[in-house]
């Protein structure tokens, strides 16, 4: 198992205005110290998603005012606060990890229209279907090159996929069924073709009974990627233990272990527990039963 450490997700010290200069230095500052200490702690290779969900996170707390720092209409001058704060942070753990590996995670989507939707609607989607990459092209330099991005500070790409990535503009998900429905390899594939990184599924899974249905469909697409020579690395089954809603405090039926009985135990979802088996052996023979060059760099996957 390959830990990726996350150094920002959704929260920060409440004192820090998360516009202001000083909230870029201190975040660098952690970074550094986080460094030192994992590197004193655990032995290499070291990985690290400096900032998680940017994208995600500059929609929900820039634009919504759902998440931290609850502003609303910001949006855009949250995602190059975002991008100075992962090229500062990036910046801070080289200079204490110079081999270091970064994962750049947001989700990936696809945003459609009815198919007789006016000119104008059908341009509006297309546009938040570009939007969701504007963090990664910040990061590259390609979008607002005054906050300092350059293709180095892009290293692996990790897709964040769920059932509801799809849906209609200001309307209802799509299903699969739905002839607008992209697969998963198609929009992987997109990722790619555009930045030339290497990618994963950084998290993917679906509550109830149909995980271990969601699993197989996505470890069908990732197949299909590689087989397209797509270079995806890796899929993260997210989350591994069932949580309590975010904002109603259910059970959330969507790991592979549950809440913890009396004595401490756990009971595990046999059907995912038989499907991630399953899935483990499928991309085990995938890879090493090719040739010896190609086994020293395959990576490990489910």
């Amino acid at each position: 198992m390959q830990v990726i450490w996350d150094l920002l997700h959704y929260g920060w010290p409440g004192y820090l205005d998360a516009f202001s200069p000083r909230f870029i230095n201190e975040f660098a500052r952690f970074c550094s110290a986080a460094a030192r200490f994992i590197s004193s702690e655990t032995p290499g290779p070291h990985w690290f998603s400096v900032v998680n969900e940017p994208s995600f996170l500059c929609w929900a707390g820039g634009e919504m005012g759902m998440f931290p720092p609850f502003a609303k209409g910001r949006g855009n001058e949250f995602k190059k606060q975002l991008i100075r704060a992962t090229i500062a942070g990036i910046e801070a753990v080289r200079d204490v990890l110079p081999d270091a590996r970064f994962l750049q995670v947001d989700p990936i989507v696809n945003i459609v229209t009815d198919p007789h939707a006016p000119r104008r609607v059908r341009e509006q989607a297309e546009g938040y279907c570009r939007a969701q990459f504007d963090c990664l092209n910040i990061l590259t330099g390609a979008l607002f090159p005054e906050v300092g991005g350059d293709p180095k500070y892009l290293d692996v790409i990790g897709c964040n996929y769920y059932v509801h990535n799809q849906w209609v503009l200001r309307g209802r998900f799509i299903e699969r069924s739905d002839p607008r429905y992209k697969p998963l390899y198609r929009l992987l594939g997109h990722v790619f073709e555009t930045y030339q990184r290497p990618i994963m599924i950084a998290e993917t899974g679906i509550e109830d009974e149909r995980r271990p249905e969601w699993l197989s469909y996505v470890c069908d697409e990732v197949e299909t990627a590689i087989r397209l020579e797509i270079p995806v690395h890796g899929i993260c089954l997210y989350p591994i233990m069932n949580h309590a809603g975010w904002a109603d405090d259910r059970h959330c039926h969507n790991g592979l272990w549950d809440y913890c009985n009396e004595d401490g135990s756990r009971e595990i979802y046999t059907s995912l527990a038989d499907e991630l088996r399953l899935q483990q052996a499928r991309f085990h023979r995938l890879f090493f039963s090719s040739s010896e060059r190609d086994r020293e760099t395959a990576g490990a996957f489910v």
